[in-house]
């Protein structure tokens, strides 16, 4: 009796433990980006860039992935609005599948933004390699991410600790309960991977 006791007190002290480091992480994702998302067009203050991270332009049913059509609209919105004067548009390129390219073609010929202002980064295979291909390949320090609020967090942690001067421009989020909460579920277990491998120095791949 006195074993079983004993297991059920460990079990529990690790899972106190496990939620507290749950917790510290996400709150210290929150300290160093609080003030630097923004949501109204009028509010953000101009940058040289925008860097635009990728998704897939197609739902598994054939239809149009809205996170995709709606990181769009925002990046078009400020260009229209004169936030920026450039894009980079950082996603994953493989046989037959290329998420930069769908994302310039959508930007072009239904946002009406000029092709020449588009740079297509095809190696941008996950949001820390999207970060650091923009600072250390294109040398673009002063951006705007452009993502989903759920996820620009996660991205202007990695961008903040590489020291990037880079703000988030948070596209419109897709209204179905379900992808509401299995996103804020998953990127709270992501911003507890991303400050790990900060803290252990270790590049996620």
């Amino acid at each position: 009796m006195r074993v079983l006791k004993n297991i059920f007190n460990l079990t529990f002290i690790s899972v106190e433990i496990v939620v507290l480091l749950i917790c510290l992480a996400n709150a210290w994702v929150f300290a160093l980006t609080g003030g630097r998302t923004y949501t109204k067009i009028s509010k953000i203050p101009p940058r040289e860039i925008a860097l635009v991270l990728g998704t897939s332009p197609k739902m598994r049913s054939g239809m149009a992935n809205p996170y995709f059509t709606k990181r769009m609209d925002a990046t078009a919105l400020l260009y229209h609005h004169g936030k920026i004067k450039q894009i980079i548009v950082s996603g994953e390129k493989s046989k037959g599948y290329n998420e930069p390219a769908a994302m310039k073609n959508y930007l072009v010929f239904q946002e009406g933004v000029p092709e020449e202002i588009i740079t297509e980064d095809p190696k941008g295979f996950n949001t820390y390699k999207s970060i650091l291909r923009c600072k250390d390949v294109y040398k673009k320090d002063n951006v705007i991410i452009v993502s989903q609020g759920f996820h620009n967090l996660r991205a202007l942690f990695f961008a903040r600790n590489n020291n990037m001067n880079a703000l988030g421009f948070d596209a419109q989020d897709v209204n179905k309960p379900e992808s509401f909460y299995r996103n804020q579920s998953r990127e709270i277990l992501a911003r507890v991977i991303a400050v790990v491998y900060f803290i252990l120095g270790i590049s996620p791949d």
